[in-house]
């Protein structure tokens, strides 16, 4: 197994992200704005549809996450997101408290590196 292979993936890849926008820094500041508002009012949705069993909506707000999260260059809290996308799909509620817990983990660890970021981007 090749090293890189074992080292866990960024919670953040700055660099992607930078691609992505373009090095357009005023474009990042604004989609990392957004992030902070929507992420915390997507999770408030999914603890709101578990308390319900509302698979459908856990399918749905795990969807916008993970689109969200994968356009910051997110790809655990993507992936967690993904998984959560999954569930809410199958229906399956059996570790979905594990899940949203996993994910929540996940948003813990890229907040700070979003506010990081948007402190040490050029204005």
């Amino acid at each position: 197994m090749q090293p890189e292979k074992l080292l866990p993936e960024p919670v953040l890849d700055l660099s992607e992200l930078l691609a992505r926008v373009e090095n357009d820094y005023e474009l990042l500041r604004e989609l990392i704005s957004i992030a902070k508002v929507e992420i915390p009012r997507l999770l408030e949705l999914l603890h709101e549809a578990a308390a319900q069993a509302d698979m459908k909506s856990i399918e749905n707000s795990g969807h916008s996450l993970k689109g969200m999260l994968l356009y910051l260059s997110a790809a655990r809290a993507a992936a967690a997101a993904g998984h959560l996308e999954q569930l809410g799909r199958s229906g399956d509620t059996t570790t979905l408290k594990r899940a949203i817990a996993l994910f929540e983990s996940e948003v813990v660890s890229l907040m700070p590196e979003l506010e990081a970021c948007m402190a040490n981007t050029p204005r």
